[in-house]
C-alpha cells in the first residue's frame, strides 16, 4: 500500500468510527441526543432518520466503489450539525466541552478531503463521469 493509500483509508475510517459510535445514543434515545433533538425542534423524526443516514454513510464510506456517495452523504449530515451547533445548541453542549461539535467537524474535514479525492467517483453516481 502506498502512503496515499493508507492515508485515504485513515480518513475513512476515522469518519466511520466516529459516526458509527455515536448511533449507541441516536437509537438508544440517550438523554443528550434527545435532549439535542428536542432543542433543534427535530425529536424523534430528526434523530432517528440522522442516525439512519449516518449509518448507511458509514457503510458507503468504507466500501472503496461508494466512498464518494458516503463521504457526500455524511458531510451534508455534519454541515447540519455544524450549523445547528453554531445557531441554535452552541458548541458545548451539556457540559461536553464542545466535543460533539469538534467530531462533527472531524467528520466534515475527512468527508470533504475523501470527497475532493474521489470527485470522478462521484461524477460517475450523477452520470457526467
Amino acid at each position: 500500500m502506498t502512503f496515499r493509500n493508507i492515508s485515504l483509508w485513515v480518513l475513512r475510517l476515522i469518519a466511520a468510527y466516529i459516526l458509527l459510535q455515536t448511533l449507541q445514543f441516536k437509537f438508544t434515545a440517550a438523554p443528550e441526543s434527545v435532549y439535542i433533538f428536542t432543542t433543534v425542534g427535530m425529536e424523534p423524526w430528526g434523530r432517528i432518520g440522522t442516525g439512519i443516514a449516518e449509518l448507511i454513510a458509514s457503510v458507503l464510506i468504507l466500501i472503496p466503489r461508494t466512498t464518494a456517495l458516503g463521504a457526500l452523504m455524511a458531510a451534508g449530515t455534519m454541515s447540519g450539525a455544524i450549523f445547528f451547533h453554531l445557531t441554535t445548541l452552541g458548541i458545548d453542549v451539556l457540559n461536553d466541552g464542545g466535543q460533539l461539535f469538534y467530531m462533527a467537524i472531524a467528520v466534515w474535514v475527512c468527508c470533504s478531503i475523501l470527497l475532493f479525492v474521489y470527485r470522478k467517483q462521484l461524477l460517475k453516481f450523477i452520470g457526467k463521469g
